[in-house]
């Protein structure tokens, strides 16, 4: 959860990004969850609401902090470079108490699922180094018109969109375990 700045590059590996410590395998890395991207453009805003912790990237526990990253337009299962690697978009970042640790402050967890804004997790297609400066670029626009935030806000509403729900269960993008947890909400 703790991460910070670095002025060399990264490597973003099938499972993980190097030297990257996950302590909950179960919840974090692995193929559909390598990587963790949140954007820049969030920061004022939390600066604003938290104003007396240390701001650096990072803060969010975000692998990479990406300028004009927008969830309302990030399609789940499009692809885009980032540096040398190609990368795919899996699913939304689901905050826990962990978080609230890092912030001294555990309401930043209902917060954080309020702002929708959560960043998303990829999946490394092609394994390779990003460095600060390297762009985010779009490679393939997903076949699927669900959208990070669309399937963001059908996972904390009790009423589960249905349009939504099916859209996400037959996107190739969300891991099958996350599609387990939502096949009890067909109707």
């Amino acid at each position: 959860m703790y991460k910070y700045p670095t002025s060399h590059p990264i490597f973003l590996g099938a499972e993980t990004v190097d030297k990257d410590t996950i302590t909950d395998r179960k919840h974090h890395g692995g193929i559909y969850q390598a990587c963790y991207l949140y954007s820049a453009d969030y920061y004022p805003y939390w600066k604003g609401k938290y104003p007396h912790l240390s701001w650096d990237w990072g803060m969010f526990g975000e692998n990479i902090t990406v300028e004009g990253l927008d969830e309302a337009t990030l399609h789940i299962g499009s692809v885009f470079s980032l540096g040398d690697a190609l990368v795919e978009i899996t699913v939304p970042r689901q905050p826990c108490y962990k978080l609230g640790i890092r912030f001294n402050a555990q309401k930043i967890v209902q917060e954080f699922v309020a702002h929708e804004h959560p960043g998303t997790y990829v999946r490394i297609l092609k394994e390779g180094n990003v460095a600060k400066g390297d762009s985010f670029t779009l490679v393939t626009e997903s076949p699927d018109s669900l959208t990070t935030v669309d399937f963001y806000r059908m996972l904390y509403t009790k009423e589960k969109n249905q349009q939504i729900l099916e859209m996400a269960l037959k996107n190739e993008a969300i891991p099958p375990n996350k599609k387990e947890k939502l096949l009890r909400f067909l109707t």
